[in-house]
């Protein structure tokens, strides 16, 4: 089905004779990175070493968060209004923000956008992990004087794996994402975002979707990455075994 799509989208634009900036031909797209590939590279490594710190920050953040309000339930429900609300703010709006607090030039600026996005999801799945376990999981454990740690740490953590990891991937794609519009508000010369920036005011749009689509490929190795965590350390649960077996 790719390559499909990549025939249709070369047939199309060459029969229809689309301007290269409203869609470059995939040809074209190859040339400009084949000719570029060691600035492109370069670039790409240094925003995806950005977008990686913004997940991890974002994430661990997000689920020590998540760990703390299914302990305290009553914070919880206080503070959850908050984190909408955080949640709701455009992105876009923190970048110069980020930018005046930690520097231009530092990348620390761009991994705090990607942590912004990373937080919510995280949080939120994580939290819904731990406080959706069935009532008689928690009986079971209060009959052998579990206490609330052990609780924890019997059930509602390994309950809570699958959601993390689902909120995980999600994070894991929107950490690229950040790290891109973060670059978009100034950056060093060698960052993906300010590549494609640029390419774009030079009118070299084949350049310019060349990185496009390094930061796709970027963003769907962090995913892949995840992915593989989360199989080889939730084998035993029984949602994966089940998605095994269809």
């Amino acid at each position: 089905m790719f390559a499909i799509g990549i025939g249709l989208w070369q047939g199309l634009t060459a029969l229809f004779h689309v301007q290269a900036f409203l869609l470059p031909k995939p040809s074209d797209i190859a040339v400009a990175f084949w000719d570029n590939k060691g600035s492109l590279w370069h670039a790409g490594l240094y925003t995806l070493k950005e977008a990686a710190g913004g997940f991890v920050m974002g994430s661990s953040l997000g689920i020590v968060t998540a760990l703390f309000l299914a302990r305290f339930r009553r914070i919880g429900a206080a503070l959850m209004p908050l984190a909408i609300a955080a949640n709701a703010v455009p992105i876009i709006a923190f970048s110069p923000i980020t930018n005046n607090w930690f520097g231009l030039l530092n990348p620390v600026s761009k991994m705090a956008i990607a942590a912004v996005l990373c937080f919510f999801p995280t949080m939120v799945n994580t939290l819904r992990g731990l406080t959706s376990v069935h009532p008689s999981s928690i009986e079971l454990m209060r009959s052998y004087a579990g206490g609330e740690l052990a609780v924890f740490r019997r059930v509602r953590i390994p309950n809570s794996l699958p959601y993390m990891f689902t909120g995980l991937k999600i994070a894991a794609v929107l950490a690229m994402i950040g790290a891109i519009v973060g670059e978009y508000f100034g950056g060093p010369t060698n960052a993906l975002g300010v590549s494609i920036l640029n390419d774009s005011q030079l009118f070299d749009f084949a350049r310019a979707w060349a990185g496009i689509m390094l930061a796709s490929a970027f963003g769907i190795a962090l995913y892949g990455t995840v992915a593989l965590v989360e199989h080889a350390t939730t084998s035993w649960h029984p949602s994966a075994r089940s998605v095994s077996t269809e």
